[in-house]
C-alpha cells in the first residue's frame, strides 16, 4: 500500500513538472505567468513539486492575486497564446519576491 502511494505522489509530482515545463517552455524559468480565475495575469516563482507563496491544490495554486488583490486559484498559461499586450501586463506584476 505504501508503495502504491509513494508512485502516485511521484507520478503527480512528474505531470505537475511536464504540463508546468511545457506552459512555460523552460523549468527553470521563475517568473512564471499565470493566470487567476478572474482572468488577472501576473508573474510568480513557480517550482514544480513545492510551494513557496501558495497552497498547492495539484496543477492549480490557491494564491493571493496581486493584480485584483484578492485570493484565487492560478494555474500557469501558455505564454505563446498571449498577446504582447498580456504578456506586458502579466510582467510588470509579481506576486511577494522571496528574499
Amino acid at each position: 500500500m505504501r508503495c502504491k502511494v509513494i508512485a502516485v505522489v511521484v507520478a503527480a509530482l512528474v505531470a505537475e513538472t511536464v504540463v508546468v515545463s511545457r506552459r512555460r517552455g523552460s523549468l527553470l524559468n521563475f517568473n512564471t505567468v499565470v493566470r487567476c480565475r478572474s482572468g488577472h495575469l501576473f508573474t510568480t516563482l513557480w517550482v514544480p513539486g513545492a510551494s513557496v507563496t501558495s497552497l498547492r491544490l495539484g496543477l492549480w495554486r490557491l494564491q493571493r492575486c496581486p493584480v485584483g488583490n484578492h485570493w484565487s486559484m492560478v494555474s500557469p498559461v501558455r505564454v505563446s497564446e498571449l498577446t504582447e499586450e498580456e504578456r506586458q501586463a502579466a510582467a510588470q506584476v509579481h506576486d511577494a519576491r522571496l528574499p
